[in-house]
């Protein structure tokens, strides 16, 4: 979607852009629907996290919620809902629905290999429990409670399940898939490694801006040729895997990024990494 057209609908994704333009926070802005995915704020999300992709001075990105009751309750229902009753009597409907969700197994569909954060300042359910799932790592507010309903609604949601038996251990991502009315604490997404750390409301964006921040110490090329590694090689034959990890990494040599990083070692200083 074009910037001009972005203007002329409702902005449900808000940008801002901090540490001259290397962190991107992307929040949500839908707080009297629990943020939930109407007004096709899931292409708007689909749009910047494309920009996000493609902008060589972004770094890492935050994807978080407004206010303190939701993340994201997935798909607007009351909206869905009108959808459905505006088909049935043959009207053309002035819904604009969830959008494109580009981000649907976002590292891999969209070749994001950008590093992730996912802020949940409240619930994450459904759709919203897949955004925070399709970041690299969820830092969670303590009163924050995540689930995943499809069952309940009989609605479609097995198309993006897969990755979250790579993200707990089986029986916890069978609990949640199969049971809907399964929700888990932030401690308890803790406890089971689905969530890096959890924190009081207050010191959620203190928290994922603290992780942002550490990656800039961190050589990005370096990064993005990890997380691609990682994410493929989770459904590669460990040998397979192991050449394409060699190949892979040919895009270090004669990098002034390569020579930047052991230089900061030894000098004993804050790496100043320019991804070239």
């Amino acid at each position: 979607m074009s910037e001009a057209n972005m203007e002329q609908e409702k902005e449900v994704v808000k940008l801002e852009k901090l540490s001259e333009g290397r962190i991107w926070v992307l929040t949500m802005n839908r707080p009297d629907r629990m943020n939930s995915m109407g007004e096709n704020l899931a292409g708007q999300l689909s749009d910047r996290l494309t920009e996000y992709r493609d902008d060589k001075q972004a770094r890492v990105a935050i994807i978080t919620g407004a206010g303190t009751k939701a993340f994201c309750a997935g798909a607007d229902l009351i909206e869905a809902m009108q959808m459905g009753e505006d088909k049935k009597n043959g009207v053309e409907t002035t819904v604009k629905g969830m959008g494109r969700m580009d981000f649907m197994n976002m590292a891999e569909r969209m070749e994001l290999w950008k590093p992730t954060i996912a802020a949940v300042n409240g619930y994450a359910i459904a759709g919203g429990f897949m955004i925070a799932m399709n970041c690299d790592i969820r830092i969670i507010a303590e009163h924050a409670k995540v689930g995943i309903g499809e069952t309940r609604w009989n609605m479609p949601g097995a198309l993006w399940m897969a990755p979250l038996s790579r993200q707990m251990p089986l029986g916890c991502a069978l609990e949640l898939t199969m049971w809907g009315d399964a929700q888990y604490t932030a401690e308890r997404c803790l406890q089971i490694g689905w969530a890096q750390a959890v924190v009081p409301q207050e010191q959620l964006m203190e928290k994922a801006l603290e992780y942002a921040d550490r990656m800039f110490d961190m050589g990005p090329r370096s990064v993005r040729n990890n997380k691609e590694m990682v994410y493929r090689g989770a459904y590669m034959d460990p040998l397979e895997s192991q050449r394409w990890g060699q190949a892979l990494e040919q895009n270090l040599k004669g990098m002034s990024d390569s020579v930047e990083g052991l230089k900061a070692f030894a000098e004993k200083r804050r790496p100043v990494f320019k991804d070239e």
